[in-house]
């Protein structure tokens, strides 16, 4: 599933292409007509994301509300645009500018209004790429939650955009079991960890690519995939770790693959 970065990412491609223009909004596939006919033909005021989520807001106060899920995907074509090929459940063309998008594959593809993402938006927890975010009230949940803090990361309603790769890297680069307790993790240790997801996560919107791994130990064995910057611990289990090498840890914690260093994260 994609990680709030990826998310950010596309919110600002649309915020250049499409942003204080009147787009034409339809749904080939047809699961989206009702919806489509909603805000065809209106100005796309802005597009912006929070955690996983991304929202296209719209003159008339309605926004297009889009959750990827594990399959969606936006595939951008310079105009005209072909025929749609596939499952496309929205596609955005601009008057403006020479590009079109498609969706396909999402969770979610719906108008809200104002009242029903204000809604939403307040069912989901601190957004490490958010620069007014106050992450005090996900510290203060965490500090209340006997859930393991591996679990509690990947909590949309605590943190809002941490995904499994964050989620994994994160801990290890600060020596924090996965299985420890939220009661088990301190405030400054929350500080920590809060920073470096600050830190981190800006990148991935910047590069694409979810950087993590420190200089000092970006060598040696290769990522998990051709296409993938290294990572310390994710999807490499059995293999030894960057710092200690002792066997990376593999389990599932609440329906989700889990992966950890035994040493460098004891507990």
């Amino acid at each position: 599933m994609p990680e709030g970065h990826t998310l950010h990412r596309l919110a600002a491609l649309h915020q250049r292409r499409f942003a204080g223009d009147r787009v034409r909004v339809s749904s080939p596939q047809g699961r989206f007509t009702e919806g489509a006919a909603r805000v065809d033909g209106q100005v796309l005021v802005a597009a912006r994301a929070h955690g996983k989520h991304l929202f296209h807001d719209y003159d008339s106060g309605l926004t297009v509300h889009v959750h990827l899920g594990l399959y969606g995907t936006f595939t951008e074509q310079p105009l005209p645009m072909a025929e749609p090929v596939g499952q496309v459940r929205m596609r955005l063309v601009g008057a403006a500018t020479p590009y079109g998008t498609d969706l396909r594959g999402p969770t979610a593809c719906e108008v809200l209004t104002e009242a029903e993402v204000d809604t939403l938006l307040a069912r989901l927890g601190a957004d490490p790429l958010d620069p007014e975010a106050d992450p005090g009230r996900a510290g203060a949940r965490i500090r209340r939650s006997r859930r393991p803090i591996g679990a509690l990361l990947m909590d949309q309603s605590v943190v809002a955009g941490v995904g499994n790769v964050y989620r994994a890297e994160v801990l290890f680069r600060h020596g924090i079991s996965p299985f420890r307790p939220g009661t088990g993790v301190d405030a400054a240790e929350w500080d920590a960890l809060w920073a470096d997801l600050v830190e981190l996560m800006p990148v991935g919107v910047a590069t694409g690519r979810m950087h993590v791994v420190r200089p000092e130990h970006d060598h040696g064995a290769p990522s998990y995939a051709a296409d993938r910057p290294r990572t310390y611990v994710y999807r490499r289990q059995g293999e030894p770790c960057r710092v200690c090498a002792t066997p990376v840890s593999h389990a599932v914690l609440e329906g989700r693959n889990l992966f950890w260093c035994p040493t460098c994260q004891p507990g």
